[in-house]
């Protein structure tokens, strides 16, 4: 839901305080944990709805903040804060005294205040949840992708601002050869995956690549993602958005009922678990193009990984069938340039004949030599991207 973020100002915070003040006095000191959440919940759901977007517009204030020193997260909430709002501008996290502190049991009302009745259902019943929040910056729209969790029977939050601006894919430097195995125009199934630690740029170089082919080919795309960040406007593809806990149950829910959508690509956001894995390797195996990502550091770590995460019976297969599905892995990381902003850089394997081999003969430690030597196929071990900036 999008909110006209107010300015920062005393009669703002006052007037949250003070409903806050109201709303903290009911809450039984016998109610902790668990069940202070629950009854928090109840309260919040007593609210005016003038009142509630008070609280609400607290959030969109920092929200706000965020945006205006180009910083990429914020936290709050729980011990962990200690009372403060946190900011990581520019690779580096820090709290920001001008938003002001806040107590526990306020940033407890503060973000589930954010939160629709089903929404705070999952997050009751799995202890976290992902969804996203949008608020207006200047008149401009600006989409968030949050994380709520317990912390010590308190609630944390993470919010990562999702950047609308999708960089050309020119811009990311990729081989011809490595652009056309992306390409749907050149390649027609096939799994590609994008590889690296939280905050590497994944869903910035995949929303790339999305774009890329949305200018440049007729298509079908169906994005599962848990949230969806940027939304993509249909050009020559038709773009379906499928949010995980909102239109869909599950990354593999989605993936098999995307079959019967009529697709060229599936974008998977994120290959969590042996069920997803397993089922994206199903559907890539039937004829699809398949995007996803992984949280690893690198392109033989990541072949691994997916090997590791299904069961020892299935292990032999699913290498195989990995082999053999297969096409590209990026493996990224964004590091420091000279003038304190971040650069992108990269790994990239293009799966030719003799890394299938190596991985169906479990060789995977070889794939490491076929990167280096395989340069003028536009693999590299490492590199900086020529111009991509966060």
């Amino acid at each position: 839901m999008a909110i006209e973020t107010a300015v920062l100002d005393t009669d703002l915070i006052t007037q949250a305080r003070a409903i806050l003040s109201r709303l903290i006095a009911q809450v039984p000191a016998s109610h902790e944990g668990f069940e202070r959440q629950i009854f928090i919940g109840k309260l919040l759901n007593e609210l005016t709805h003038e009142q509630r977007q008070s609280l609400r517009r607290v959030v969109d204030t920092w929200l706000d903040k965020t945006v205006e020193l180009q910083a990429s997260d914020i936290d709050v909430g729980s011990h962990g804060c200690e009372g403060e709002i946190w900011l990581r501008i520019f690779g580096f996290k820090k709290p920001c005294p001008e938003l002001g502190s806040f107590s526990i049991d306020e940033t407890n009302f503060l973000v589930q205040s954010l939160l629709m009745d089903r929404q705070r259902e999952h997050l009751y019943e799995w202890r976290n949840l992902d969804f996203s929040h949008t608020i207006y910056h200047e008149g401009t729209r600006v989409r968030f992708r949050g994380d709520m969790y317990f912390d010590l029977d308190h609630l944390a939050m993470n919010m990562r601002r999702i950047n609308d601006f999708i960089y050309p894919f020119k811009e990311l430097g990729f081989h011809p050869d490595i652009a056309k195995a992306l390409s749907l125009t050149h390649v027609k199934q096939g799994m590609i995956l994008i590889t690296g630690i939280t905050g590497s740029g994944k869903s910035t170089t995949l929303d790339s690549i999305i774009d890329a082919n949305n200018k440049t080919v007729d298509a079908h795309v169906v994005i599962i993602g848990s949230p969806i960040e940027n939304i993509h406007t249909s050009n020559r593809c038709l773009i379906r958005h499928r949010e995980v806990g909102r239109d869909v149950m599950s990354f593999k829910e989605g993936a098999i009922q995307a079959l019967r959508q009529d697709p060229d690509i599936i974008v998977i956001g994120e290959m969590r678990d042996p069920d997803t894995i397993l089922t994206a390797l199903e559907i890539t195996d039937s004829g699809h193009k398949v995007f996803s990502t992984l949280h690893t550091g690198s392109a033989v770590e990541s072949i691994d990984r997916i090997i590791a995460e299904c069961p020892t019976v299935v292990q032999d297969r699913v290498r195989m069938r990995l082999a053999d599905v297969l096409t590209v892995i990026v493996s990224q990381k964004l590091v420091p340039s000279i003038g304190g902003k971040l650069r992108l850089a990269k790994e990239v394997l293009l799966v030719n004949s003799s890394v299938r081999a190596a991985i169906k003969n479990n060789n995977t430690g070889e794939i490491y030599q076929m990167i280096f030597e395989s340069q003028n196929d536009g693999m590299i071990t490492i590199g900086l991207s020529p111009a991509t900036e966060s």
